[in-house]
């Protein structure tokens, strides 16, 4: 299995701004993501910036760093950008690694790039985690997905989904005689020429409404492979909250 990992990094954030140089334990975060990106079995780990701070920060910090056009409306653009900088191939593999996920599990990491590895019916892979809250069921900020018998994306959506028609006040999965639902974890396997052409996709009408980019490839008729993971992923960070949170879980790791 051979494929890169790129972290999209832009400066510019409503609730957390300068987000990928907030300070974790006396580095940026995005330098913190890409150390632990480096865990996986990715070949090469390779920030993508929108500005001269991070790709400062990340050469300070030994991490390799390509300089983006600030202006890309969405980070799919910004990697589609980097994967020319870099001079991938079209059949290459990259795995798209947010800039605010310090705690991603390198091990999530390699399994989202294996999976787009055995499915080549599939222009693209991401993960999903069992839902264990009905609190988390029923809230729009946690995205579920819906999958076929072989783990291929059905729907994504703020809603929740699937709904049980006979239980609709209650989590209808617990006892085990049905599947939990599953909430949509944030990371992308692609391989580099549907890479390039999905940003020149025209954006779907589903896609508008859930305001979920991954609608769109759906909505074109390309496939996404889903991987059910049964380790609940670290928090990311959207907020001053999220990084204490955040600051607070590496103190405790030491």
């Amino acid at each position: 299995m051979d494929f890169s990992v790129l972290i999209p990094a832009r400066l510019a954030s409503s609730r957390l701004p300068n987000k990928p140089l907030a300070d974790l334990a006396g580095q940026p975060m995005v330098v913190r993501v890409a150390q632990r990106a480096a865990l996986s079995r990715a070949r090469q780990v390779v920030v993508a910036a929108d500005s001269l701070s991070i790709v400062q920060a990340c050469e300070q910090a030994g991490v390799r760093c390509v300089l983006t056009d600030p202006g890309h409306p969405s980070g799919s653009d910004r990697l589609a950008q980097a994967c020319a900088l870099l001079a991938l191939g079209p059949d290459e593999v990259v795995v798209n690694v947010q800039g605010d996920e310090p705690l991603i599990d390198p091990v999530l990491i390699d399994a989202v790039a294996q999976l787009l590895h055995e499915r080549p019916d599939c222009a693209m892979a991401t993960a999903a985690h069992g839902i264990d809250s009905w609190a988390d069921f029923q809230n729009p900020n946690v995205v579920k997905v819906v999958t076929d018998q072989q783990g291929t994306a059905l729907y994504f959506s703020r809603a929740p989904i699937a709904h049980g028609r006979d239980f609709p006040e209650q989590p209808w999965w617990q006892g085990g005689a049905l599947p939990a639902p599953l909430r949509h974890v944030g990371i992308y396997a692609y391989r580099v020429g549907f890479l390039q052409l999905f940003p020149k996709l025209a954006q779907a009408p589903i896609e508008k409404l859930e305001s979920l980019e991954q609608l769109r490839a759906l909505w074109h008729g390309h496939r996404i492979a889903v991987h059910t993971t049964q380790r609940a992923p670290g928090p990311g960070v959207d907020t001053p909250q999220d990084l204490e949170r955040v600051r607070e879980l590496m103190r405790s790791r030491g």
